[in-house]
């Protein structure tokens, strides 16, 4: 279980690093480009930077986690990938309307496996992963 949890680790940090890269360094083109995101104008260079920054620290902790692989950085980085993904889940469940519905089915789709696989490896972890003793 342990080589599950950290796939799951590295894909999550894969995709924070791409997100993370392209909204800090093009942020134009993140919000031209992304289906969906330019629904909600207006844009801002400063508000994507920013984002982009954070969600690249996020990566970060994803990351060290998959490498270290200790219980509880493993859970805290879990749940601070879920503090984004479920309200932005939610979000794009209240806002499905704006395009074509297969571009709305594929988004919808998209954002719950966003939830559904951290949710899971939480679980996974808690139940697999040794607790360290703090000396």
């Amino acid at each position: 279980m342990n080589g599950l949890v950290r796939a799951g680790l590295v894909v999550l940090a894969a995709i924070q690093v791409v997100l993370g890269v392209w909204t800090l360094l093009f942020p134009a083109s993140f919000y031209n480009d992304v289906p969906t995101v330019d629904w909600t104008p207006p844009y801002s260079e400063h508000l994507f930077r920013d984002f982009g920054g954070a969600t690249l620290g996020l990566a970060v902790v994803m990351i060290a986690a998959a490498i270290w692989l200790e219980r509880r950085l493993v859970i805290v980085a879990l749940l601070s990938y879920l503090a984004f993904s479920f309200p932005h889940a939610i979000f794009h469940a209240e806002h499905l309307e704006g395009d074509s519905p297969a571009l709305s089915a594929g988004l919808f789709v998209v954002v719950v496996l966003s939830v559904l696989l951290p949710a899971t490896l939480v679980v996974v972890a808690a139940r697999t992963l040794p607790r360290r003793t703090v000396t």
